[in-house]
C-alpha cells in the first residue's frame, strides 16, 4: 500500500495520528500564506490573458465535482452562443508533448484523462500544460475567437490572474478534521472561502426532502450529480461483433472500480440505484492494466466516465485477435460506464449570467438563465 493511499484512508478516518503531522502543516500554512500574498503584492508576476478568464477549483485534494460542472457549464455557454474555451495541467499526460492542444482522438496517456473527457462531452476548444500561460497561448493561437476561458483546478495557480473564480467545495464529505495538508486534506485554509463565490456540491434530494418545508436558503449555489443511465463500455470501433448487451438490473451485485479523487461517493451512488457493490477504490488518475479488470471476473464492472477514456485507450491498443479471444471478449461484455450530469441550481446560472454580463460579454440570447432541462 502507497503512502498515499494510507495517507488518504487516514484523512477519510479521520485517524488521530495525523495530528503528529500538525508542524508541518503550520509550515505548508506559512509557505501558502506567504505564496498567495507575494503574488498578490506584486512580488511574484503574474499573468493576464487577452480575453476573460473564470477558475474553477477547490480548497480540498480529492475530487469535489470539478469536471462534471465544468462540462455542464460550457455546455450552457455554448447553447447561449458563447465562444468558450478550456486549459487545464493535463495531470497524468506526458508533460514533454506539452503545451498541446486536445481532441477527439487524443490520448489519456498524453493529455490527461479529464481533458479527454471534457472534449468528448462538449466538443470544446482546449489546451493543457502545467504552465497555464502557454496552455492559454496555445489553445488562442489555434482558436482566437474564443470570448471566455475556463481553467480547471486553477485556483491555487496564482500565477494566473482571473476574473471569475468559482471554488467547489463536496458538501457531503465537509472538510474531514479542516486542518492544512498533511494532517487534513486541506489545500488552502477555510478563511480561503470567505467572501468567494462558492458552489456547494450537495447529493440529490430525495422525494422526502424535496417535499420538506424547511426552508432553503436562496442564496446558496449548488449543484448535485445525477446518474443517467448504464452505458456499456464497447465501441463500435471493437472488432468484436456479438457480446452481451444486457443492461446489469438495478438489485444485482457489481463490481465498482474507480480511480477518481473520492471514489466512496461513486460507490454510494450505485447503491443508491439499487445496486450491491463490490467496491474497489484506486488512486486518483489510476492507470488500469487489463489484466487487474480481468480478475474481476465473477459479475459485471462499473466504472466512471473519467475512468473509461482510459480503459478505452486500452482496449483500442489490442488486434482483433487478442479482443475476439475468449479472454478479453468475456472482459469487454462486462465493462459498464455510469455517466453523471452535474445538475445546477438556477441561481449559479443566473450568477454566471451576471458575473460575464459584468465583464462585457454578451450572451446570443436569454436561453439558459434557468437550469437546463
Amino acid at each position: 500500500m502507497s503512502i498515499e493511499t494510507i495517507i488518504t484512508n487516514a484523512w477519510q478516518r479521520k485517524a488521530a495520528w495525523l495530528w503528529l503531522l500538525l508542524p508541518i502543516s503550520w509550515l505548508y500554512g506559512l509557505i501558502t500564506l506567504l505564496r498567495r500574498h507575494a503574488y498578490k503584492v506584486g512580488l511574484l508576476s503574474s499573468y493576464r490573458a487577452p480575453i476573460p478568464v473564470m477558475v474553477i477549483g477547490n480548497i480540498s485534494v480529492g475530487g469535489s465535482g470539478k469536471t462534471p460542472l465544468i462540462i455542464a457549464l460550457v455546455n450552457h455557454l455554448q447553447k447561449r452562443g458563447i465562444k468558450v474555451g478550456v486549459i487545464s495541467r493535463g495531470y497524468g499526460g506526458d508533460t514533454s508533448q506539452m503545451p498541446a492542444l486536445v481532441n477527439a482522438t487524443s490520448l489519456p496517456n498524453v493529455v490527461g484523462d479529464e481533458p479527454c473527457l471534457i472534449v468528448h462531452m462538449t466538443g470544446a476548444a482546449m489546451a493543457v500544460c502545467p504552465n497555464r500561460q502557454q496552455a492559454i497561448t496555445t489553445l488562442l493561437d489555434a482558436e482566437p475567437d474564443l470570448q471566455l476561458i475556463i481553467a480547471d483546478d486553477g485556483l491555487q495557480h496564482y500565477a494566473l490572474k482571473r476574473d471569475i473564480e468559482w471554488i467547489v467545495v463536496d458538501a457531503a464529505r465537509g472538510f474531514g478534521n479542516e486542518q492544512l495538508l498533511p494532517t487534513g486534506f486541506l489545500r488552502e485554509p477555510m478563511s480561503r472561502l470567505e467572501g468567494a463565490h462558492v458552489i456547494y456540491h450537495d447529493k440529490p434530494k430525495t422525494d422526502s426532502a424535496k417535499s420538506s418545508n424547511k426552508p432553503q436558503s436562496s442564496e446558496r449555489l449548488s449543484m448535485h450529480l445525477q446518474a443517467d443511465e448504464l452505458q456499456h463500455l464497447w465501441s463500435p470501433q471493437s472488432p468484436i461483433k456479438q457480446i452481451d448487451n444486457v443492461v446489469p438490473a438495478s438489485n444485482s451485485r457489481v463490481h465498482a472500480v474507480s480511480g477518481i479523487g473520492y471514489p466512496q461517493r461513486f460507490f454510494d451512488t450505485l447503491e443508491s440505484l439499487g445496486f450491491d457493490v463490490i467496491g474497489h477504490p484506486y488512486p486518483d488518475h489510476y492507470d488500469f492494466s487489463l489484466a487487474e479488470l480481468l480478475q474481476y471476473s465473477d459479475y459485471p464492472i462499473v466504472v466512471t466516465s473519467k475512468d473509461a477514456v482510459k480503459i478505452k485507450a486500452l482496449l483500442s491498443d489490442y488486434t482483433a485477435e487478442q479482443a475476439t479471444s475468449d479472454e478479453y471478449a468475456q472482459l469487454i461484455s462486462r465493462l459498464w460506464v455510469l455517466p453523471v450530469t452535474a445538475v445546477l441550481s438556477d441561481n449559479c446560472y443566473h450568477h454566471l449570467n451576471q458575473q460575464l454580463k459584468a465583464l462585457g460579454i454578451e450572451a446570443d440570447s436569454d436561453v439558459g438563465t434557468k437550469t437546463p432541462s
